[in-house]
């Protein structure tokens, strides 16, 4: 399985302290040493980092640790490969273009006969059943909506889509288009909400501890939400099996 990390704000936000936990876990303190890769939006823009190579060991991944970016909106994903070989092609997050937007997918668990569904419009590039389902979703929705619809109808779409997917076996996922992130959990996902007022929290995987009231403003939200929790000194809240989580501007809706 591969491990999953979303932050979703409603000011740029630094996520370098959560990222440098999910490295680690990416064939140091876990087993994901298949590639690794993290998307950061930018407005309407998208800034995406894939690699390969373990992420404990690369340069790159150094290279974001260090490399102070800030967005409202992130997904980083990595790797422990089950389908598809280990390649650039095959590392998440992959990102495809609709309505005039970026939208980004990262996924893990195993989906049984997902590379049945049709597919039209949108192709994968490597050989996962993470990208297949991925460019299901997209395809669906292109079909569905010549233009973009309203926030309440895209997040009803959606949760049918990933409940559908579901259905097929093990769908935890984080899709966003730089506005909302969508998370599917079929067995394991968890979350933490930062806002004021705001403490210290400590890493699990390395030590190193952050005053969150050093780095931020008191009108900051930001939601973080991972495969298994980041740190173990705050409460992370265990989502719900077989939904779907919506977040906006650092809030849960």
């Amino acid at each position: 399985m591969c491990e999953l990390l979303g932050m979703n704000a409603n000011v740029p936000t630094d996520i370098r302290f959560s990222f440098a936990a999910l490295a680690k876990r990416g064939g140091e303190t876990g087993p994901h040493k298949d590639g690794w890769g993290i998307s950061f939006y930018e407005n309407k823009g998208c800034r995406s980092f894939h690699d390969p190579n373990p992420s404990a060991q690369s340069e790159l991944a150094a290279l974001v640790k260090n490399y102070p970016i800030k967005s409202r909106m992130v997904i980083a994903h990595v790797r422990k490969a089950n389908r598809g070989r280990v390649a650039l092609e095959n590392t998440h997050p992959f990102t495809r273009e609709l309505w005039g937007r970026a939208w980004t997918f990262a996924h893990n668990g195993q989906l049984k006969g997902v590379k049945e569904l049709p597919l039209s419009f949108f192709r994968p590039i490597g050989t996962t059943d993470s990208e297949h389902a991925f460019c299901f979703v997209m395809d669906y929705l292109v079909k569905t909506f010549p233009e973009c619809p309203p926030p309440k109808v895209l997040d009803r779409e959606i949760s049918d889509l990933f409940a559908q997917l579901r259905g097929l076996g093990v769908f935890n996922a984080l899709l966003t288009d730089g506005r909302s992130l969508y998370a599917s959990c079929s067995k394991k996902l968890c979350y933490i909400k930062r806002q004021a007022p705001f403490g210290t929290a400590t890493l699990i995987d390395e030590d190193v501890r952050v005053d969150f009231a050093a780095e931020t403003t008191p009108d900051d939200k930001v939601i973080v939400i991972a495969t298994q929790p980041l740190t173990h000194d705050e409460a992370w809240t265990v989502v719900t099996p077989d939904s779907t989580l919506i977040l906006r501007g650092g809030e849960v809706i």
